[in-house]
């Protein structure tokens, strides 16, 4: 019916300004270059959700830090909202090792089924993905478009407002794939970044496409990213000075105090590959189905501490997950749950669980023999290789936390394998 279709606001005010806003259970494509703005938008759009009471999905590649500092440049408390389930942000690891494969496809269709899983387990009103762009590389262009657009028709069939992120194309088969993507969605944001030299303030051109609906068509205009504002298009056109260099006709405007540069301790690692449980469901899922898909195998192992090492004052779980964090790979996924520290190893086989816990003992936080001996007695681990029982991520995870209660399958004391 008419009547069911309404206008939502987009949060970005030139969208509200010139459509009306966005249609609930729309879909949208924001594209454009690097830092022109685009997971601004993106977060835009969400803190409007969650400021109306509405649930968002935002799916995102960026490290949970990184994305709140990017909020905060909104005076957007993201952590607060999430908190209250009305922005639930799913991290979602970039598909970098299956571009080698003879063909990647099959592998990609399942982040885009997961999308739906995710959809069906949290019923949000408004999901964001950013950024699309890694799980798009489709060698088959006629089944990335069926694939996206059954993703859509699936989310829209809920009444769920969309919008995916999407990087500028830089290259013809590129360009071929976002006009692939582009076609099926309601409409498209599409930013030009400005490049000058000693610009201060980011800075260009917007687009507002429709392709469904939007009658009163396609509007262009300047933009600026402003602090606490984010992007827009309503600011004072008067010209920036960013040198002393002011012309002498021109009054010289006031001075004001400059920031002092702060020096912020950096991470000590150089990636992170620690997930929350969903995260690493989610994660863990995609692993079983490329197992399915093409047999590669991978293992789950557990490594369980014992309260009583952190009573006794000789390890506790966030050293133990330091070490393990130490002795991992960046393509290898952990989580943290209770006394457990899991670990995805996804190139898993005998020789890589044995070198794993090598590793980790290797890292402990003393080299010590006699404190090395005393922390291996508080450590216990258990392996679970894929096989074809499998059915999902859930089932294999019950698996692992279960098995210190099992007779049969059950964690066994590390020193027993590397003693």
């Amino acid at each position: 019916m008419v009547s069911s279709v309404r206008r939502i606001p987009s949060g970005f005010s030139f969208i509200d300004k010139n459509w009306g806003g966005i249609y609930r259970g729309g879909s949208y494509i924001v594209v454009g270059p690097r830092k022109s703005g685009r997971t601004l938008i993106g977060l835009q759009c969400a803190l409007e959700a969650a400021k109306n009471a509405e649930v968002c999905l935002f799916f995102t590649i960026m490290r949970p830090k990184d994305l709140m500092i990017q909020a905060a440049s909104l005076n957007f408390d993201i952590q607060s909202y999430m908190n209250q389930n009305l922005i639930i942000v799913v991290r979602v690891a970039p598909p970098n090792d299956i571009y080698d494969m003879y063909n990647p496809d099959d592998y990609l269709v399942e982040y885009f089924n997961d999308i739906i899983t995710v959809v069906n387990q949290y019923n949000p009103t408004r999901i964001v993905f950013d950024e699309l762009t890694p799980f798009v590389g489709f060698k088959n262009l006629d089944h990335l478009r069926d694939t996206f657009l059954h993703t859509l028709e699936t989310i829209e069939e809920r009444d769920i407002t969309s919008m995916f992120i999407i990087s500028e194309p830089a290259t013809q088969k590129t360009q071929s794939i976002v006009e692939g993507l582009t076609q099926f969605v309601t409409g498209v944001i599409q930013l030009k970044k400005q490049v000058g030299a000693g610009e201060r303030i980011h800075s260009g051109t917007v687009t507002i496409i429709p392709n469904v609906g939007h009658t009163e068509g396609e509007f262009t205009a300047d933009y600026r990213i402003e602090p606490y504002k984010g992007v827009t298009t309503e600011f004072s056109k008067e010209p920036l000075y960013t040198t002393d260099e002011t012309p002498a006709s021109l009054p010289r405007p006031r001075m004001i105090n400059r920031p002092t540069k702060i020096d912020v301790p950096t991470e000590p690692y150089a990636f992170s590959n620690i997930y929350n449980y969903n995260d690493f469901l989610l994660i863990l899922n995609n692993q079983i189905a490329l197992y399915k898909s093409t047999g590669q195998t991978f293992n789950i192992v557990s490594f369980k501490l014992d309260p009583a090492a952190q009573i006794k004052g000789i390890l506790t779980i966030n050293q133990l997950q330091n070490a393990v964090r130490h002795a991992t790979s960046k393509k290898d996924k952990i989580c943290i749950i209770e006394n457990k520290v899991i670990v995805l190893l996804v190139r898993g086989n005998l020789k890589t669980v044995v070198d794993l816990m090598s590793n980790v003992q290797n890292n402990l936080p003393s080299h010590d023999p006699n404190y090395i001996n005393a922390a291996l007695e508080y450590i216990s681990i258990f392996n679970l290789e894929v096989d074809e029982r499998v059915e999902n991520a859930e089932s294999m995870m019950e698996f692992v936390l279960t098995a210190e209660t099992s007779s049969t399958n059950t964690y066994q004391p590390l020193n027993k394998y590397i003693g």
